[in-house]
């Protein structure tokens, strides 16, 4: 493996990490419909606000959302939006494997 190539898989691999957890989906998939302020997030999963802050810094250092300070509130939105497409296909695969496991009952 050559040494761009390890670096952009090592990138890659940042990114999907940042996607591997319920709560950061669930908030990803929020984002897509609006932007929200931590509180929103926060009262939605029903999680402590350092929890939900840990989720969104690990998805904005990935580069999946951006922030805004608006006085004493921070909203985050979907930066990354082409991820969703990624979502696309992970339920085609979910959809084809319930399918195949169907045919065996």
């Amino acid at each position: 493996m050559e040494k761009a190539e390890l670096i952009r898989f090592k990138a890659q691999a940042q990114v999907m990490k940042a996607l591997s957890h319920p709560t950061r989906l669930f908030i990803l998939h929020e984002l897509a419909n609006e932007e929200k302020c931590v509180c929103e997030l926060t009262e939605m999963v029903g999680a402590d606000t350092s929890t939900i802050s840990k989720h969104l810094s690990i998805m904005k250092n990935a580069g999946i959302v951006d922030f805004e300070k608006r006085g004493t509130s921070i909203y985050y939105s979907l930066k990354m939006k082409c991820v969703l497409s990624f979502f696309t296909c992970v339920n085609e695969v979910l959809k084809k494997r319930v399918e195949s496991q169907m045919v065996l009952v």
